[in-house]
């Protein structure tokens, strides 16, 4: 039986369990405004046996237990004032996750009569007692041999983020042993690390793997929540992702898969979701926080009884105070010293900056990172908005983050399917400095994308006109309906040979745009493949063939993996695509080229006319390979190839005439996305030569001197 044994000044710090060694450990709850503490013991068979916390330091309330081994399941019940029209909801009833757990087990279960409207929105106090039907948490001996794992710490400018899902991508891989698929141990297996690799990826950046439960709405209807964007345990990962076992056996498994992505040159990125909890708003189950100092971890509105939702999930957390920004600082530093991440994607990040309602980036939070000597080291991307007022802040990030761009997304989808001319593309292609070259950002502090985890996947935005979310049992009103999308006159998949050519030919453009592009790729896994969601753009509760990869591919989706390849090679091998400083549209050196120039159909630079015209479809953006005067001063640059890129999104053929000097003297063909080819042709094509562009067609010459 459990029983503290001892007590002494320093038990308040470390929060959470921490194992002593020798079979027991030191407990601590941060709970400020609470009477009262039990840590919950639970046997094998279930039993709970209830200890009292009666050590109270700086509002924690700690204990040591000489017998708390590794592998103990326990919760907390925690005592206090109800009264929720003032935002007190402290209820011993409910069975708490401990917000420092590095694991948890057990599944979240929806009953009626302990969790809804009586827990909470006619603010009566339920009796209910929650624990026959809420996860436990899970006592976790973190040693593991790292042997000599060494992160690869690679340069943002040389960044190829590959955004997946632990259990989307291995689920159905056939390669992968059957009790492994859709596991951490899964992502392991060589045949995807060599997928990866042999794509040429640097970095993979995994949806949600805090622990997560289902939200209630999803449970009643009989779905599950799939993408993970309802955390509930700040360090625990996910147990539903581990083969082997949910007693701490996921910790360790995490750990080795960090181990083998970082062996073969890969980086590990976490999408974590600091900005709601999976308690949702008043009519959501008291899972953890709620039940330990609600007022003090959420934004709360109307008194106190409402939560302050600038996340559309129900609540927000209330990083400005100093516990739950304490909270959120410990879980991001264990990441990257105890499980050896590499860097972070904060969901929703505009809503972590929130101080007194409004988005403010020389908060608490935003101070507090800039100034952390283990987090200002690791990558930084920031979801740049939030749904509440003034929360769209692409651009505004400080200089240590890097940010999505959404701009570029929109802008690359609709210049290719024929509706946008080249006003803004020039920017977006670039890098985008008319977002991000100021305070001293780099071009890297744009992540380019096309398509993400929420929304089409690109086979699909060239596939759909309009969103099928069917299965999702909220009448296909949930997703966006503005896609930017195009069917190429037949909705889903067709067998009609003219429409594929054109489709096939689109994800070759999409995906050579992307990858050619200033700033920092990003591909929503599968897409070099052609991945298929039939039509769903919110796929967010589909645990299933809707989202799962499928590796059963046709010839056309080898040969679009074989090109993505090749293109990512090309990318990866010139620093003309890898831009360090912004481009100024100067000569780099006397008589040289620019280091950026625009190039119109006839061969010469645009002019402002034909930069504004809406129907232009038509543009070629020179790279000039030569080292940019800043770079020279960093460090020895060897100098580079220059490039021609050339992209037409009209749907009838362009002659294009090819720049003469300084541009070049002549050209190679390298990519054509018309046949598919990205190998450069041995023979040379005078400058002033007029090359026929396909409708639709991407072109990529090398610029001989």
């Amino acid at each position: 039986m459990c029983r503290v044994t001892g007590h002494g000044s320093s038990g308040w710090d470390p929060l959470g369990v921490t194992p002593d060694g020798r079979g027991g450990a030191t407990v601590a709850l941060w709970a400020q405004g609470a009477t009262g503490v039990e840590l919950c013991v639970f046997d094998d068979a279930g039993a709970e046996h209830r200890v009292p916390l009666t050590e109270r330091t700086f509002n924690v309330f700690h204990g040591h237990l000489d017998d708390l081994p590794a592998g103990t399941r326990y919760g907390f019940r925690v005592s206090g004032d109800w009264n929720p029209t003032i935002g007190h909801r402290w209820n011993p009833s409910k069975l708490l996750l401990d917000p420092y757990a590095r694991a948890m087990t057990g599944a979240f279960r929806l009953d009626p009569a302990v969790f809804g409207h009586v827990d909470s929105d006619d603010l009566r106090m339920s009796t209910a007692d929650s624990s026959p039907f809420v996860p436990r948490s899970v006592v976790v001996d973190d040693h593991f041999d790292w042997g000599d794992d060494r992160r690869p710490g690679t340069a943002w400018g040389d960044t190829v983020i590959y955004e997946t899902h632990v259990r989307g991508i291995t689920k159905l891989h056939p390669s992968i042993p059957e009790h492994e698929r859709g596991t951490y141990a899964g992502l392991t297996h060589p045949a995807v690390l060599e997928h990866l690799t042999t794509l040429g990826v640097t970095a993979v950046e995994l949806l949600p793997v805090h622990h997560f439960v289902d939200e209630t709405h999803l449970l009643a209807d009989g779905l599950t929540n799939y993408w993970g964007y309802n955390s509930i345990g700040y360090f625990a990962p996910h147990a539903a992702y581990s083969s082997t076992g949910e007693l701490g056996g996921q910790v360790s498994e995490f750990k080795r898969m960090v181990k083998a992505m970082h062996a073969v040159g890969l980086e590990v990125i976490l999408d974590v979701v600091y900005n709601h909890t999976a308690e949702g708003n008043q009519l959501g189950p008291t899972l953890a926080f709620r039940g330990i100092d609600n007022d003090d971890y959420y934004h709360l509105q109307s008194g106190g009884r409402y939560y302050a939702d600038y996340t559309g999930c129900g609540n927000t957390l209330d990083v400005s105070k100093p516990h739950v920004l304490q909270l959120v600082m410990d879980s991001l530093r264990y990441w990257v010293e105890e499980m050896h991440v590499d860097g972070f994607r904060f969901d929703l990040a505009s809503a972590l900056a929130r101080s007194f309602h409004d988005v403010n980036m020389l908060g608490n939070f935003m101070t507090t990172i800039q100034q952390d000597p283990v987090l200002r080291r690791v990558k930084l991307i920031a979801e740049p908005w939030d749904v509440g007022p003034g929360g769209y802040q692409v651009g505004e990030f400080p200089p240590l983050w890097t940010e999505w761009n959404d701009k570029y997304r929109d802008n690359i989808r609709e210049f290719w399917r024929g509706n946008a001319g080249i006003g803004e593309l020039g920017w977006r292609l670039s890098g985008s400095a008319d977002l991000y070259a100021s305070e001293g950002r780099r071009p890297f502090a744009s992540i380019n994308f096309v398509t993400a985890h929420d929304g089409f996947t690109m086979r699909d935005l060239v596939s759909y006109d309009r969103k099928h979310n069917e299965a999702n049992l909220e009448g296909n009103r949930d997703g966006t309906d503005n896609n930017r999308s195009s069917n190429y006159g037949v909705e889903g998949e067709t067998d009609d040979a003219a429409v594929n050519q054109i489709r096939h030919r689109q994800l070759r453009n999409l995906m050579s745009t992307l990858l050619l592009s200033t700033g920092v790729p990003m591909i929503c896994g599968g897409d070099e493949f052609g991945r298929t969601q039939q039509g769903n753009n919110n796929a967010y509760c589909q645990d299933n063939e809707i989202s799962w990869y499928d590796w059963s591919w046709e010839p056309w989706q080898s040969d679009l993996k074989v090109f993505a390849s090749k293109v990512l090679w090309l990318r990866r091998n010139h620093s003309a695509f890898r831009q360090r400083y912004f481009f100024d549209g100067t000569p780099l050196t006397d008589g040289g080229p620019k280091d950026l120039a625009w190039i119109g159909a006839d061969g010469r630079e645009l002019t402002d006319a034909e930069w504004n015209a809406a129907n232009a479809r038509t543009i070629g953006m020179y790279l000039a390979g030569e080292a940019h005067e800043a770079e020279v001063e960093d460090q020895d640059v060897v100098r580079d190839s220059s490039f021609l890129v050339v992209m037409h999104a009209g749907t009838d053929p362009v002659d294009f005439t090819l720049p003469g000097e300084p541009c070049g003297r002549a050209y190679r063909l390298i990519v054509d996305t018309a046949t598919g080819r990205a190998d450069e042709e041995d023979t040379e094509v005078p400058s002033g030569t007029v090359v026929t562009l396909p409708a639709r067609s991407l072109r990529v010459f090398h610029a001989l001197p």
